[in-house]
């Protein structure tokens, strides 16, 4: 791919449904999709699930969701979801594939919907704000906090995998550089990877690298604002760099062919001794 299809603007991929719609026709990959619909305040947004699972997590205000199968009926879940993406982890909900599912929202606002095609079909459950496991990861100007609320070994998922990382102002994040675009038991996992960008504060930006891992492979040095994507299809990526003074969010949305859904990355060897990996 060119650094113009993998760098998507604010607005790139807008439709009349979605502020966001990236799947894997638009990608050109098989499994991860990540969408982002606006609500309005009493607004309400009706999908179907398909051959993949969704999760709904609130970016910014709160909903009801309500998912219908066609064996167990419709459960419904309330989601208190947070002021915004910067304030604090948020709840949501998983909904499994081949369902109806509606988003609610009295008083309006936005919503990640974060997809993997999938072969199972899980049930559709809850999962609590106070339960996302929240890591501080590296140290000094690398330092990050990442919300780990679907990482393959806390929340179970067919083959969906995504966490939020919050990089301070100032600092490098998704650093040393790594990749998981082959399968390597033990090693790596074959994994397509979304990066979804919010930046706290007016005209703050941010930066995000990725650079082949083979010939002809992915390679862009994109400026992100509020609203951006990446993707990653392959090759090293990061760092991902935050303007001082504007703290930036991402969503990472995760999936691949592999028999055993896991998160297995390999450190780009130039800079490892320098950094000894995630520290």
């Amino acid at each position: 791919m060119t650094s113009t299809d993998l760098h998507l603007p604010r607005g790139a991929t807008a439709n009349a449904r979605y502020a966001v719609d990236i799947g894997p026709e638009r990608a050109g990959w098989t499994h991860s999709s990540l969408r982002v619909v606006e609500l309005t305040p009493d607004g309400t947004h009706t999908f179907t699930t398909g051959d993949g699972e969704w999760i709904v997590l609130p970016l910014e205000g709160g909903c009801t969701v309500q998912i219908e199968t066609a064996s167990t009926g419709t459960s419904e879940f309330q989601l208190l979801g947070r002021k915004s993406v910067f304030a604090s982890a948020s709840d949501f909900v998983y909904a499994p594939r081949d369902t109806r599912v509606q988003i609610a929202s009295g008083a309006g606002g936005r919503f990640a919907l974060a997809g993997a095609k999938c072969e199972r079909r899980l049930p559709a459950r809850y999962g609590p704000a106070p339960e996302v496991p929240v890591e501080e990861r590296g140290s000094g100007t690398c330092a990050r906090r990442v919300r780990n609320f679907a990482s393959a070994d806390s929340f179970e998922c067919d083959r969906l995998i995504a966490v939020e990382v919050i990089t301070p102002g100032g600092n490098w994040s998704s650093y040393p550089p790594h990749k998981h675009d082959e399968h390597r038991p033990g090693e790596e996992s074959e994994l397509e990877e979304i990066y979804y960008f919010e930046i706290d504060g007016s005209n703050g930006l941010g930066y995000q690298r990725v650079f082949p891992s083979r010939a002809g492979g992915s390679d862009v040095l994109a400026e992100v604002r509020s609203g951006d994507a990446v993707l990653v299809p392959d090759g090293w990526h990061g760092p991902s760099i935050a303007q001082p003074g504007h703290d930036m969010y991402y969503l990472n949305v995760m999936a691949g062919p592999g028999a055993t859904r896991e998160w297995r990355i390999c450190f780009h060897p130039d800079h490892v001794d320098s950094t000894g990996g995630y520290r």
